[in-house]
């Protein structure tokens, strides 16, 4: 087997042993992270003069976006979620702009946007638990 090919099993076989490990937390973390690296990794296929690569790293981001919009309850997390929800989709539309016209500007936008929310859900993990629970309780009693 080439020397790729065992890497990419062993990069394949790594990722999906921290998804397996991963808490809800921590999966949302990697979501986010693999949206970023997805769409840095369009900027690089952009400068590359390779468009059917940028294409493919930008599907890959909208469709982690995607996954994230999918994962909130707007009605358990009221206003919160649902200007995630609206964010999700403006970065969506952002994306397919971009991916339309090569817009670099575009991208980085998206990637701001996405590391804020990267850096806030860090923040909510860092928490002590009983800080957290008590937050989801509020939350339950609100709803």
């Amino acid at each position: 087997m080439p020397q790729n090919s065992l890497m990419n099993r062993y990069t394949e076989v790594g990722i999906g042993t921290a998804v397996a490990a991963a808490d809800p937390h921590g999966l949302i973390l990697m979501l986010l992270e693999g949206a970023i690296e997805a769409i840095i990794a369009s900027k690089r296929e952009i400068s590359r003069k390779n468009i059917p690569a940028k294409g493919n790293a930008i599907s890959k981001a909208i469709s982690i976006i995607q996954e994230l919009a999918r994962s909130l309850n707007v009605e358990a997390g009221g206003e919160l979620a649902a200007n995630l929800m609206a964010l999700y989709e403006y970065m969506s539309v952002k994306l397919v702009e971009a991916n339309h016209k090569n817009n670099v500007e575009a991208l980085d936008e998206v990637i701001q946007l996405l590391s804020e929310i990267k850096g806030a859900w860090k923040e909510i993990g860092s928490r002590p638990k009983s800080d957290t629970q008590e937050m989801s309780l509020e939350g339950t009693r609100r709803g």
